[in-house]
């Protein structure tokens, strides 16, 4: 059994950062305070480097966490698994986009749709979020319309669950920039 931790208040963290700049690792940290944790998985498997990549980030977390993959319904996991976790890790919205756009390519609308229900079940859960996604507005602008419509998409829900947030954290190179922090419920105190 894991040690006792501090209790937290029920909270929601947004970690957003270009590729490679340390979210994942960054969230994780943040996660290791919570006894249950439960690791909401979005990515799929389609080809070889990205099962490799999941086997990576696989081995990166504790062996305690409970996984549950998430790659296209995630407003339903997220409400299923925060009753009996302390702590969901959201990886990633940006794979969730990608999902929700595979479904429907020509449809915006299903992934806007997408964007309210994920912010709904935030709202709504019981235990703390933290949700891990790219910083797509810093970028260039993509060629082909597929990709401007992704990026318009995934900056929107960015901006959609940094709303619902109590605290939103820029990655730079691994280094955390807090750029939200709301003041704690319970106490009035910054976090």
């Amino acid at each position: 059994m894991p040690p006792a931790m501090e209790t937290y208040p029920r909270n929601v963290t947004l970690v957003l950062g270009g590729v490679r700049s340390g979210k994942s690792r960054y969230a994780q940290t943040l996660a290791s305070r919570y006894r249950r944790v439960t690791f909401l998985a979005t990515a799929r498997p389609s080809d070889r480097e990205m099962r490799e990549r999941i086997e990576m980030h696989r081995r990166d977390r504790p062996a305690s966490w409970k996984t549950v993959e998430a790659a296209f319904d995630l407003p339903k996991t997220i409400k299923a698994e925060s009753r009996e976790a302390d702590l969901l890790l959201v990886d990633c919205l940006t794979l969730f986009v990608a999902n929700a756009m595979t479904g429907h390519p020509r449809k915006p609308s299903s992934v806007l749709l997408a964007t309210e229900q994920v912010c709904q079940a935030i709202r709504s859960s019981k235990a703390s979020v933290i949700v891990v996604s790219n910083e797509v507005g810093s970028g260039i602008v993509p060629v082909y319309r597929s990709g401007r419509i992704y990026r318009d998409l995934l900056g929107q829900m960015n901006q959609e669950i940094a709303k619902i947030a109590d605290k939103v954290v820029l990655m730079i190179a691994g280094i955390p920039l807090t750029v939200k922090r709301q003041r704690s419920q319970r106490n009035g105190e910054l976090e």
